[in-house]
């Protein structure tokens, strides 16, 4: 009985295999037959060419034939033809700008830098400082990073992080401890190890742009130190200031003093000269009106001179009887006999002339 009551499950089974592989060799003749082209074509796009990013360079590694080895051709963006199967060998490198953080808090440092301990340097006067210091950098010569350096990010582990810290040393461990407050020669020396990065580094197509130092740290008890004695020197530099500023101040008082004491003779000589020039000008207006009045003066006398010298002359009796006659302006009235020989007629001046003395034919 058992027998006969598993055998419709078991056809079941063997009908549902048996559809399966029917829909799949349909699904195989239907969909993947026609796309298997378009699929050997694209792992044919995928196996034979290389993309180079915008940001990135090219340079091409032949490993089986007569020109096997580094291509001097350096790549740019784009889709690039490569023998398949490992003929021939596509090495990318970054095109921007790189950023090395040597620093103890990685927080601070940039996203996308490659991060390393800060730089432990020991400054001239034997004490240590940890200095957290960036360094930007860029490739301009793939073709000598690779034949120089290698292949991937060796130009990193193999030239830029092992002469960073050593090149700092050189160039920040020539100063003191203090003199790393000095700003402009810890820049000054920053650009030093610049100089030298790139003196070793150039040659491998690597040039360095900056060299910043960040923040730098000495021991707890060193920086106490440095403080308390930057805040003495302060106070020192503060007293001589304040010292220069009062004697600085004390001449300016003795310059006002003087200013104001030239200012004062300036003012009476002025006045000196005002009064001068005033009694000049008194002087010479009295002299105008003196040689005025002489003039006028003159001119009177000549006039009389003039004038005597007229009663003088021919004629002179009939202007003596004019001036005679004007006896009779002020008079409104007046009776005198105008017959007989003693008779006057105001009217008849011929009879007023041979009265006031003068002749017809009288010189």
């Amino acid at each position: 009985m058992r027998p006969q009551d598993e055998r419709p499950e078991y056809d079941g089974q063997e009908n549902f295999a048996s559809s399966f592989s029917r829909e799949l060799k349909n699904f195989f003749k239907i969909v993947l037959l026609p796309l298997l082209p378009i699929i050997i074509f694209l792992l044919l796009i995928y196996r034979c060419f290389v993309y180079v990013k915008p940001n990135e360079f090219g340079i091409k590694q032949v490993n089986v034939g007569f020109n096997s080895g580094i291509q001097t051709t350096i790549y740019e963006t784009g889709l690039h033809f490569l023998m398949p199967m490992g003929i021939e060998v596509m090495h990318r490198f970054p095109r921007d700008m790189q950023v090395l953080e040597l620093t103890n808090y990685s927080e601070s440092a940039s996203r996308d830098a490659h991060k390393e301990k800060a730089a432990h340097i020991q400054t001239s006067d034997g004490f240590f400082v940890d200095v957290d210091v960036t360094i930007l950098y860029r490739i301009s010569d793939p073709y000598k990073v690779i034949t120089t350096i290698g292949p991937g990010k060796l130009f990193e582990d193999n030239a830029i992080i092992p002469k960073a810290e050593p090149k700092l040393k050189e160039a920040l461990g020539e100063m003191t401890t203090e003199e790393f407050y000095n700003s402009p020669l810890r820049e000054k020396r920053a650009g030093y190890a610049l100089e030298l990065l790139n003196k070793e580094l150039n040659p491998k197509g690597i040039i360095v742009e900056h060299v910043l130092v960040r923040y730098f740290k000495y021991s707890e008890e060193l920086q106490r130190n440095i403080e308390e004695k930057k805040l003495k020197d302060q106070l020192v530099f503060t007293n001589q200031s304040k010292a220069k500023a009062s004697a600085e101040e004390a001449l300016v008082k003795k310059a006002r003093q003087e200013g104001e004491a030239n200012i004062k003779v300036t003012l009476e000589q002025g006045k000196a000269y005002v009064m001068k020039k005033n009694a000049e000008k008194d002087l010479y207006v009295r002299s105008k009106i003196a040689e005025a009045d002489l003039m006028v003066n003159l001119a009177d006398a000549r006039k009389t001179e003039l004038i005597n010298l007229a009663y003088q002359n021919k004629g002179s009796d009939k202007l003596i009887g004019l001036k005679m006659a004007e006896v009779y302006k002020g008079i409104e009235v007046i009776m005198l006999p105008s017959s007989g020989q003693y008779g006057v007629n105001p009217l008849d001046l011929e009879s007023s002339l041979r009265i006031f003395g003068v002749g017809q034919g009288k010189e």
